[in-house]
């Protein structure tokens, strides 16, 4: 009999295990030019370095706080999924709170100014995952720094009721999970179905990072989308969900 999917890092396991080739997020931004597209072979490398950071980097544990001020995009999913799957809760704002570490764009430094931590992780969200130019004082480079890290990651189990998403959210992981099936059903999205989202009209992750993860879809992610590259992305891509205005 199969278990019950009631966390993040298990839904997110049983996404990878589907196919760990398939394209799992492709990310395009039509401002740069910039496409990403990384199976679940390549973003589990991703979380598992960004748990593994956090936990044997920053010193975290169980019960730890990790503010994510950062707008959609693929390495936000690394981290949101790479801060569940060390055991640690994120904080999405809106309100600052204490919080044991913190990682935004230099754009966003003047905001995370407000958050109380010491460790802070700064990332430009940059095409090829290019570390930054220059990183703002007080600041280490995630990309940088993620890439010293294991490619697998061992720890403590999470559990359905350690709690997944703090700030304005508090949930736990069964809440989380709970909520995000809701949302999938609200968007239409399915098991099998690749899901074209607008980072624009749909910002926060629970609609484009969790709610496609439980319901078993992949995701195509569009930040500054051209609409006129709608229709042809979607043939390319075999998209059969379309989240634009």
């Amino acid at each position: 009999m199969r278990a019950v999917t009631n966390t993040i890092p298990q839904a997110f396991a049983d996404a990878v295990r589907r196919d760990p080739a398939a394209p799992l997020l492709t990310w395009y931004d039509d401002a740069t030019g910039d496409r990403t597209e990384l199976s679940g072979a390549t973003l589990e490398n991703w979380v598992a370095k960004t748990a593994n950071l956090l936990v044997d980097g920053v010193g975290l544990g169980h019960g730890d706080t990790v503010a994510l001020l950062l707008p959609p995009h693929w390495q936000t999913a690394a981290l949101l999924l790479g801060v569940a799957e060390a055991g640690l809760a994120a904080d999405l704002g809106p309100e600052p709170q204490p919080v044991e570490a913190i990682f935004t764009t230099p754009e966003l430094v003047e905001r995370a100014a407000t958050w109380s931590t010491l460790d802070r992780y700064a990332t430009g969200l940059l095409p090829l995952a290019m570390p930054l130019r220059t990183v703002p004082d007080g600041y280490t480079d995630y990309v940088a720094e993620v890439r010293n890290y294991g490619d697998h990651f061992r720890g403590a189990p999470v559990a359905a009721a350690d709690l997944a998403l703090a700030g304005s959210y508090e949930l736990s992981h069964a809440e989380a999970i709970e909520a995000a099936q809701a949302r999938a059903g609200e968007l239409g999205i399915a098991a099998g179905d690749r899901v074209l989202i607008d980072t624009a009209l749909h910002p926060d992750p629970a609609d484009w990072l969790l709610a496609p993860l439980v319901a078993g879809a992949s995701v195509v992610l569009c930040a500054n989308l051209d609409p006129a590259k709608v229709d042809s992305r979607s043939t390319a891509e075999k998209v059969s969900v379309t989240l634009v205005p």
